[in-house]
């Protein structure tokens, strides 16, 4: 069971407070325009990568060593991709090869052009076991029909004949996004060490927007690279899919926040894969679970009388929910119901017509 063709990780949208933009500073002025480079840290370089519609662009990661180039994320699978790299190969990159490739996770817009850039360069991926397995997983469902098990899930969540048609036409559009994944990998795991060019890199993983997410910290140079984990602007899409119903990622995602606070210090700069680098790391983290716990609180109220998960995404989003965003919409509104499910402040009950319906508890 597919999930949506690229799985964006801006979930509910947040109005930053005065006092919160004052704790996070953005050292760059602009940043690189699509397929160049700036050098954020000795050896190390941002380089954008197209997107289009809401998010424009991938933030990518170049990290020198003997013989080239570290590259961490690589942007969607598209020919706008391939010439941007080609960009970027032949001017920030200074025509020296790519040395190995490393995956924060698996969503398209991340993974998308590593079995490219693997290939053309004969060098190895690496990424967490997981990522890898749930990436080839989602990938192997494209030409399949959407399976009976999604669409009594999204029924069950309130959906319509319509939107479940949409959801029928546009299922197994995952493996779209990707080129084709290399056959082989390098596992990173939590708490590893990697040595990149002069310095070492410690593995941080985390989990809820994927469920094995690597962070890059370098003590040495003082950076992190966040993926999707930690976003400055944005907050990541946090989703139950039709896979995994009854899973609880939010909690999961609050909890590795907090320990990723204990583990890598504050006076990093945070290189998130959207929006811009960031000092604030603790500030933000504590943004971010404060603004979901807040949220947790609100669909408690609302669900005081019955409500199904698309009843409630006024809760969550302020932006219009349509067919091109409600999957994304009811995986995030299903996460926020599911932990309070879990807390044992939410009960759920399903009617005969196969709909769900939660309600508030003491």
């Amino acid at each position: 069971m597919n999930r949506p063709a690229i799985a964006t990780p801006d979930g509910f949208e947040e109005a930053q407070d005065a006092q919160e933009r004052k704790r996070l500073s953005y050292p760059f002025a602009e940043g690189p325009k699509i397929g160049e480079g700036i050098e954020v840290a000795p050896g190390v370089k941002w380089i954008r990568m197209p997107l289009g519609g809401s998010l424009a662009f991938i933030n990518v990661w170049a990290i020198a060593e003997d013989g080239g180039w570290a590259i961490v994320d690589t942007g969607l699978n598209s020919e706008a991709s391939r010439e941007a790299w080609r960009t970027a190969f032949a001017g920030a990159l200074e025509g020296r090869r790519v040395t190995r490739v490393l995956i924060t996770h698996m969503h398209p817009d991340h993974i998308g052009m590593a079995g490219w850039i693997t290939r053309k360069f004969q060098c190895r991926l690496w990424i967490s076991r997981l990522e890898f397995l749930m990436c080839r997983s989602l990938a192997a469902d494209t030409g399949r029909e959407a399976p009976p098990d999604a669409l009594e899930f999204y029924k069950a969540a309130g959906w319509d004949a319509e939107a479940l048609e949409t959801y029928r036409a546009r299922f197994g559009g995952f493996g779209r996004a990707l080129h084709a994944l290399p056959d082989s990998f390098q596992r990173m795991r939590d708490g590893d060490e990697v040595r990149i060019g002069d310095h070492l890199w410690k593995v941080v993983v985390g989990s809820g927007h994927t469920p094995e997410h690597v962070c890059l910290w370098c003590p040495e140079l003082k950076l992190m690279i966040s993926g999707d984990q930690v976003l400055p602007k944005i907050t990541s899409n946090v989703s139950v899919f039709p896979t995994e119903p009854a899973a609880d990622p939010l909690d999961d995602w609050l909890t590795s926040l907090a320990r990723i606070k204990t583990i890598v210090p504050d006076d990093v700069l945070v290189l998130p894969a959207h929006n811009e680098p960031f000092h604030g790391l603790h500030a933000r983290i504590d943004a971010l679970i404060g603004g979901h716990e807040r949220r947790l609180d609100y669909l408690k109220a609302e669900i005081a009388e019955p409500k199904r998960a698309v009843d409630v995404f006024h809760v969550l989003f302020r932006r219009r929910i349509d067919g091109n965003n409600i999957s994304m919409a009811t995986g995030e509104s299903l996460a926020h119901l599911n932990c309070l499910m879990a807390r044992g402040q939410a009960i759920r009950q399903r009617d005969e017509d196969g709909v769900d319906w939660y309600r508030a508890v003491a």
